[in-house]
């Protein structure tokens, strides 16, 4: 193999080894500031994007056991990888799809699981990362602040026959 086509699969492993997760998009028609744009957009989240070979990442993918992507590398075929929250990379890419209506996703890698088009956009509807926390941590506090109540009632009912009869006696 030639040393160019050696560089090109590895490039395009080193992009699938850095999350659980990654998106393939269409980037045609997309110019470099619009570009420069979404790769902004999307390091905030931590997220990559980059251009890619449809034939060397269809080795790197064959390399590391990932589904087969062929029915999603036809055309211009760019990667979106890395970050912790897959659904809030995957609602930027909807974001900035509707705004320009250029960088169509055509499908995903999620952990071992393949994803259409269709699923990444189920996937961008998903709360964040950062609203799922809060509603586990509220999910987690709530019983104890119910305890707590509870507890506090017997007390406050004290408080409110002395309270009574403090007011009675005056």
């Amino acid at each position: 193999m030639r040393p160019e086509k050696e560089y090109l699969i590895r490039e395009a492993s080193e992009h699938l080894e850095k999350s659980t997760y990654f998106f393939l998009t269409d980037y045609k028609g997309i110019n470099s500031e619009q570009t420069s744009e979404l790769r902004s957009k999307l390091a905030e989240r931590g997220a990559e994007f980059h251009v890619v070979k449809n034939s060397s990442l269809r080795l790197a993918a064959k390399g590391k056991d990932l589904p087969d992507l062929s029915e999603l590398l036809s055309g211009h075929t760019a990667i979106i990888v890395g970050g912790d929250d897959a659904s809030g990379v995957a609602k930027d890419l909807g974001k900035y799809f509707k705004k320009t209506e250029k960088v169509a996703v055509k499908g995903g890698v999620l952990g071992d699981r393949m994803l259409s088009a269709d699923e990444v956009v189920q996937l961008s509807k998903l709360p964040s990362l950062e609203v799922i926390r809060a509603q586990l941590l509220s999910l987690i506090n709530s019983p104890a602040v119910q305890v707590v109540t509870i507890l506090n009632k017997p007390a406050q009912g004290l408080l409110n026959v002395l309270q009574a009869k403090a007011k009675e006696n005056n």
